[in-house]
């Protein structure tokens, strides 16, 4: 009946506390298993990931995720092994209290001083008969951190309070039952109390509280105490409210950068490819005071921008082979639907509906190939949720999210929208036997079809049979012969949907400006805010009442003048990356960067299954046979993440720019043909057929004066002419080399190499 380890003095003090009866009388309510008990074992730790809340529980013993099953913990902790955890006849003798306390041994160690509170909840809890919450406690609605937005100077103190709110009106101070943390850590601290500390870095910040399964957040900001009233002009939204924050963090911006800067920063980033030299100087001679605009305008028009959003959307979409010798024909067709899709400029709600509902097979409607990647309704939800709706709800799989409000049933429940889809993959010829006068059976192509039958998923955990329904958990009112998909997309493109216009904004502030207004960007949960709310909301009402238009929304961030700020850091705001006071310089991305050293050299690389010259940026899927490619992260389209684009730097980035046979053919100065078995298969590293570039022969041939040709080389390079010292350095070179071919070969080199054409800034 008890355990060993227990004296007869202990067991004695058990049993007279049995006969003694119990005559206190406490003038604070029962406390509540749901409402109390739960919430402190999760503020001590008991039920995360790493304890007794994960899937196998602990030494036996486990706990839902953060308790949110709690009718699952009531059992585990009362019921399970005989009762041994909870005596309510001696409740310091409990084992839940006694493995908390560490007076027995534990291996999470001491969770529970005996003089908290939480200690005394538990225990209390127990001594009045360890029970269940009853079904009248009223339901949580929500809960609000207090204040909800201060200014806290650098050492300044603020007490946060946690207040839940429940459905039958009633609010409560949840404070002390509640997990509290504070970020970025190098700017605000909280402890377990409420009490927030500003540290002695300025910035934005939050404070995040948990409760049961809601989350609520707090922002603080700590001033850099400066004043900020030297500002760009206002043009956009953008800058009216980029601008409205700096000066309320006493932030200084940059100086806005110079035309040549812009032209190439603005033409890499809409349309993929360096400006050139004609578009450089034209804009940098232009006077006009709407030249900005106008440019937008024309990179927008241009056939190029089409060609670069296909690049970014085809690989989110999983446009992808998983060999060269696949069938590449429905990559292509699938690829040239999302470009002429934006080419067109296609409002991107009916982009995402005609995705959703695609059906029948890939040769009629190459839309299909999204479908081949995904199969599964699970598969499929999660990818709906991450691209449209920047939601990762793949947590909820198996569990509520951690972080965030789904629940299993709001994961099935979308994923049953995908119930009857059936995606019959493609099935190759199959060969006869002429002899036997068999013939060849045809294959058949990828197709999405509809299954007969109700579409719902049944929740892994109660088994219950779920309807199609939306994240909201309203479900989708359908005839039976409907097919779901239409009212998911109807569902996740809607006006009244809080996620699908905010994240489309989102995702393309990322673009233009290298980190989301919530990042990373496809993340926008409760406790993951918005490094400038207002801005965020600002700019998704702009998208809706623009009705989706793409191009509108690309315009109005690229004629901002925060667009325009120089990547060159003041005084102040060097180690800013959250509130863009400056331009964040990023590399070029793989496709981008090729096809740049392309237009410098006068080269033309060759991928295999494409026509001839054909762009890295028109690539229309992941198998490019380039070692350069992969080397400098293009994606491979295996995820809906933007994260599988590698952009961090590395040894075989920086060999292959310095000494690879394919730079060096390029530039014009190839290495000497190694031997090798002419049998021999050539190596699996090796890059694409290179022509030679064209540049040298034509800089050597060029009877011009060497400065003349080296301004242009810039243009086309760097959209600037080179500053005095640079020419000065490199006509002082040519003369000491004393071969043009080889001096020249070295500068092309050279500028390739250089941080200022590796990255956008």
């Amino acid at each position: 009946m008890f355990p060993r380890a227990w004296s007869l003095a202990r067991v004695t003090l058990v049993v007279l506390a049995l006969l003694w009866p119990n005559t206190a009388i406490s003038a604070e309510p029962p406390a509540s298993f749901n409402a109390d008990v739960v919430p402190t074992l999760t503020k001590a730790g008991c039920n995360i990931g790493g304890c007794h809340g994960k899937a196998e529980g602990q030494n036996g013993f486990k706990l839902s995720l953060f308790g949110f099953e709690p009718a699952d913990d009531y059992e585990y902790i009362v019921k399970e092994a005989r009762g041994r955890r909870v005596f309510a006849a001696a409740p310091a003798q409990s084992l839940l209290l006694l493995k908390g306390t560490g007076a027995v041994p534990h291996a999470g160690g001491k969770r529970l001083d005996p003089k908290s509170d939480a200690y005394e909840l538990l225990r209390r809890w127990v001594a009045e008969g360890a029970r269940p919450s009853p079904a009248s406690d009223p339901a949580l609605d929500r809960i609000e951190v207090r204040p909800g937005s201060t200014i806290l100077a650098r050492g300044g103190k603020v007490q946060a309070t946690v207040v839940a709110h429940f459905r039958d009106g009633s609010t409560r101070d949840v404070t002390k039952l509640t997990v509290l943390e504070a970020g970025p850590p190098e700017i605000l601290a909280v402890d377990a109390s409420g009490l927030v500390v500003a540290k002695q870095k300025s910035g934005s910040a939050t404070v995040t509280a948990r409760y049961r399964d809601a989350v609520a957040v707090a922002r603080v900001t700590v001033p850099f105490g400066t004043s900020v009233t030297n500002l760009p002009p206002t043009k956009t939204v953008v800058d009216e409210l980029v601008f409205k924050q700096l000066k309320e963090l006493g932030l200084p911006p940059s100086v806005m950068c110079d035309d040549a800067t812009f032209i190439r920063r603005a033409t890499i980033d809409i349309c993929g490819r360096l400006p050139t030299p004609d578009e450089a100087t034209a804009f940098v001679t232009d006077k006009s005071p709407d030249k900005v605009e106008k440019l937008i305008d024309r990179l927008l028009a241009s056939p190029e921008y089409a060609d670069y959003a296909a690049n970014k959307w085809s690989a989110l979409l999983r446009n992808r082979r998983n060999a060269p010798n696949e069938d590449g024909k429905p990559n292509a067709a699938f690829h040239a639907w999302v470009r002429d899709s934006f080419k067109d400029n296609k409002p991107f709600d009916q982009f995402v509906r005609e995705l959703l509902t695609s059906a029948g097979p890939v040769d009629e409607n190459p839309r299909a190939v999204w479908y081949r990647e995904l199969k599964e309704p699970a598969n499929l939800a999660e990818d709906v949720a991450q691209l449209f709706l920047g939601q990762r709800v793949a947590c909820a799989k198996c569990h509520h999210h951690p972080h965030d409000r789904w629940t299993q049933a709001d994961y099935w429940g979308l994923a049953a929208a995908f119930a009857r889809t059936d995606v019959q993959l493609a099935t190759p010829v199959k060969k006869g036997d002429p002899k036997k006068n068999i013939p060849d059976t045809p294959g058949k192509p990828l197709a999405v079809a509809l299954k007969a039958g109700p579409a719902m998923m049944p929740h892994p955990r109660t088994g219950a049979k779920l309807p199609p329904a939306g994240l909201d958990g309203k479900s989708f009112v359908l005839a039976d012969d409907a097919d779901p998909r239409d009212a998911l997309a109807e569902w996740v493109t809607s006006l009244d949907n809080p996620y699908f216009a905010r994240t489309l904004a989102n995702r393309y502030w990322k673009h233009f400006f290298g980190r989301g207004l919530v990042d990373p960007e496809d993340d926008l949960r409760a406790t993951n805010p918005a490094s400038n709310p207002e801005l965020l909301d600002a700019l998704a009402k702009r998208v809706v009442t623009d009705k989706f238009d793409v191009k509108k929304l690309v315009r109005l961030i690229c004629t901002s003048n925060v667009y325009r700020l120089s990547s060159t850091p003041n005084e102040y705001n060097a180690d800013d990356r959250q509130h863009f006071a400056r331009f964040y310089p990023r590399r070029l991305n793989a496709e981008v960067l090729l096809d740049a050293i392309d237009a410098v050299t006068l080269a033309k690389s060759q991928f295999r299954g494409v026509p001839g010259g054909t762009r890295a940026v028109q690539l229309p899927d992941n198998q490019s046979d380039s070692y350069f490619l992969s080397v400098f992260g293009r994606p491979d389209g295996a995820s809906a993440c933007e994260c599988e684009r590698a952009s961090d730097a590395n040894l075989a980035q920086a060999l292959l720019l310095m000494n690879s046979e394919e730079l060096l053919a390029k530039i014009g100065t190839p290495l000497p043909e190694p031997k090798r078995d002419p049998k021999a298969k050539p190596p699996a590293n090796a890059g694409p057929k290179t022509s030679a570039g064209e540049r040298l022969a034509k800089l050597v041939a060029d009877k011009r004066p060497h400065a003349e040709k080296l301004r242009e080389l810039y243009v086309v390079a760097l959209s600037r002419e080179p500053s005095a010292d640079e020419m000065t350095t490199l006509t002082a070179h040519i003369e000491k080399k004393g071969d043009d071919r080889a001096a020249y070969a070295d500068i092309l080199w050279a500028l390739v190499n250089t941080k200022e054409f590796l990255f956008n800034h």
